[in-house]
């Protein structure tokens, strides 16, 4: 089933510096998409439109059948949407329990619930053990699952993963694909 729709997409920064024109493709859940192309190609641009962080010169990105500027960005990207950045993205003078929280806090989840669910998924990714600790006392691959922990605490419907393994070894990047692989099963996954 589509779930992510997009129809006619163009985003030009002037009349004469066109990112992207003409982009039309329906995205169904339950898969992962992969975004080619060579720097400078608009694959991030394209990322921030889906997620509802810029909007598109011209077109519709639908979601679930509706635009979603009508929906409302801030509430796209609060219910339906959540990222994964190459660079983690983590607040280091922070735990990492209270990372995964943070989307929880800003969605209004009582304490008790945000922390539950925070716990829950860190096991899920392994570093459940790892939650008192702060970001800068794990791996790279431990703070990109704990970046993976963050994006799905609040059960978004699209995770948008922008070089979520760029920075990783080979191994590490493996692992990190494989937990992307088991999300994939009920989410739409794109990635760059």
């Amino acid at each position: 089933m589509s779930i992510l729709e997009i129809k006619n997409l163009k985003y030009a920064y002037s009349r004469d510096s066109i990112v992207f024109k003409n982009i039309n493709v329906n995205l169904e859940e339950g898969k992962i998409y992969s975004i080619l192309g060579h720097s400078g190609s608009g694959k991030t641009t394209f990322l921030s439109l889906l997620g509802g962080l810029d909007i598109p010169t011209e077109g519709e990105i639908l979601f679930k059948g509706e635009n979603i500027e009508n929906y409302g960005l801030a509430n796209h990207r609060k219910n339906n949407v959540s990222f994964i950045f190459q660079s983690y993205n983590l607040i280091h003078h922070i735990s990492v329990l209270d990372n995964v929280e943070l989307g929880l806090t800003l969605s209004g989840v009582p304490k008790k619930e945000r922390r539950k669910r925070a716990l829950e998924m860190l096991d899920k990714v392994g570093l459940k053990r790892h939650a008192y600790k702060k970001p800068n006392q794990l791996s790279g691959g431990q703070m990109q699952r704990v970046a993976i922990a963050r994006a799905l605490v609040n059960n978004p419907d699209i995770i948008l993963a922008d070089e979520p393994t760029g920075a990783l070894d080979t191994k590490t990047s493996v692992q990190i694909m494989e937990i992307l692989k088991e999300i994939s099963k009920d989410k739409l996954i794109i990635m760059v």
